[in-house]
């Protein structure tokens, strides 16, 4: 039985981490085993990233909500709890987006809330 070399698919997988692991320093760049460990770590911190991503900028809008509420003379708990009575469905996003940029309209939506 002839033996194998493992050439071509052993040499695509090597490669494929390699092309991932472009832009690395050194050996990272470079060295398949410290490449494979390198670029495993960043598709984990990736992923992770990711979800947190989310977390952060619904903290970023409940920031703003709240900063535009006080100066409209009402705070973040109140505002929301009253667009919940009154069933506006206006997301975090968009508040805080009229917040930054449509402050007028902001007001008008604190007023709607009954506050």
């Amino acid at each position: 039985m002839p033996r194998v070399k493992r050439g071509f698919k052993a040499r695509r997988r090597r490669n494929k981490v390699l092309k991932l692991a472009k832009g690395y320093h050194a050996g990272r760049r470079r060295l398949i085993r410290t490449a494979m460990n390198a670029v495993d770590k960043a598709l984990s911190y990736a992923y992770t990233g990711r979800k947190l991503r989310k977390r952060d900028f619904r903290a970023l809008w409940q920031t703003r909500i709240a900063a535009a509420a006080k100066l409209n003379g009402t705070s973040y708990s109140r505002l929301m709890g009253g667009l919940k009575k009154k069933s506006v469905d206006l997301d975090r996003k968009t508040l805080a987006e009229l917040a930054v940029n449509y402050p007028e309209d902001f007001t008008a939506v604190v007023k709607l809330a009954g506050n």
